[in-house]
């Protein structure tokens, strides 16, 4: 039963500020109130007039740049989370990085889970434009975890190589990683982990610290293609994700190494579920066995997570709300992939291709890694659905390619009711 300490820290009013050491023990502690938010804020002083403060976004390409006019900096620049979080904070990332002509970013990220309120005004548009035209205001986001709806779930394995889910998930009441304390990334791992201590049977396993993994345990993550790194994207580190690196950084995976989750990364917590082969069915009903039991740990000890109606789960990045869920596969596809439909199959599919070492890595030997595009507005089940409907479609038209066979392009999947 989780303690009384505990419980205050986690609830809504009130943060708590801790001095963590290294085994996890707790030092000290003060509590100061925290307000419910409003998208009022609080204060911020300002010395210089938000015109004179209003940055250069004239050669930038991303969803911020496009939605941050002078009126809604001056609106939001004086205000703050109930954490101190500021909007120059939310949208340094994006300052930094103006983009690329034919690859349009967020440009932004959320400091703790009332920066979605506090700078609403310009968060729900770039929303809006990320996620398709999902509109957080008037919207609200389906969750389902039911992994018995799924269907036709086992691929052909002459083409798909590997199977993996994976999302986030962000403990409420702490900040997440652009703003976070030392002492509040320590909290994070110490209350995770001794949550997935509690986990029984085929999902029992075991914590890697960054910090403390011997030099043959960190060959082994590296060989297993389970470690992640310091982060050297200008995208996270100018949103101040690599503080303090490796420091309460860790990976834990079960004994089969078939349920991962990396702790204070992009976000508190990355969730997978991965296997070879081509059964999407299993890795998906693993994920959510494990998600589910991982959650109803977090809340014995008196913990949640960040979750509303309009935004599902929280997560870092606003292109990850909703489910943050990634399903994806290694396919072989080196014929579709050369032909001149291939992009457009993909759009109409809702499905995204990247090379299989990740964002902006290429493919080798036409093996490609296909996903789901959309995150919010659409419930686990429905993206894992689309997801396997849409490499069973990309497999057919392999085989027909392979047979010189012709191939259609499919119409366009309907968005939102």
């Amino acid at each position: 039963m989780a303690s009384s300490f505990t419980r205050i820290l986690s609830s809504k009013r009130n943060v708590g500020i801790l001095s963590v050491v290294a085994g996890g023990s707790i030092t000290a502690a003060f509590l100061f109130k925290r307000e419910h938010v409003s998208a009022g804020g609080v204060p911020v002083r300002r010395i210089y007039p938000a015109s004179a403060e209003y940055p250069d976004l004239r050669k930038h390409n991303n969803c911020m740049a496009s939605h941050l006019t002078p009126a809604i900096y001056a609106k939001l620049c004086d205000k703050a989370t109930p954490n101190g979080f500021t909007l120059d904070q939310a949208i340094q990332t994006g300052v930094d990085n103006p983009g690329h002509p034919f690859i349009k970013t967020v440009g932004m990220v959320a400091g703790d889970e009332e920066s979605y309120e506090v700078f609403g005004d310009l968060l729900d548009p770039v929303i809006t434009e990320r996620h398709n035209g999902y509109d957080p205001r008037t919207m609200k986001h389906p969750t389902d975890l039911d992994a018995s709806k799924i269907h036709s779930g086992q691929f052909d394995e002459r083409y798909v190589l590997s199977s993996r889910v994976r999302t986030g998930r962000s403990i409420r009441g702490l900040s997440l990683p652009p703003a976070c304390t030392r002492a509040e990334r320590r909290e994070v791992e110490r209350v995770v982990i001794d949550a997935l201590s509690g986990l029984k049977g085929d999902l029992t396993g075991r914590y890697y610290s960054l910090t403390q993994m011997t030099e043959k345990e960190q060959q082994q993550l590296i060989d297993d293609h389970f470690l992640f790194d310091k982060p050297v994207s200008p995208l996270l580190t100018c949103a101040g994700m690599a503080r303090d690196w490796p420091d309460a950084r860790g990976i834990w995976h079960n004994n089969e190494k078939t349920f991962l989750i990396w702790v204070n990364e992009e976000d508190h917590t990355r969730v997978i579920s991965m296997e070879k082969g081509g059964n999407m069915k299993r890795v998906f009903e693993r994920f959510c066995r494990g998600l589910k039991e991982v959650e109803r740990l977090i809340q014995e000890r008196g913990w949640e997570f960040m979750w509303n109606e309009r935004l599902g789960y929280i997560l870092t990045c606003p292109s990850n709300l909703g489910t943050g869920l990634r399903a994806g596969v290694h396919v072989k596809l080196p014929l579709l992939s050369k032909d001149p439909r291939f992009s457009k199959i993909l759009d109409n599919l809702r499905l995204q291709k990247r090379g299989t070492g990740g964002v902006d890595t290429a493919a080798v030997g036409g093996v490609f890694d296909i996903s789901n595009l959309d995150r919010l507005g659409h419930s686990e089940v429905q993206l894992v659905q689309t997801v396997i409907d849409g490499v069973n479609y990309l497999v057919e038209c392999e085989k027909k390619l392979e047979k010189g066979q012709d191939i259609k392009v499919p119409p366009p999947i309907k968005q939102f009711k």
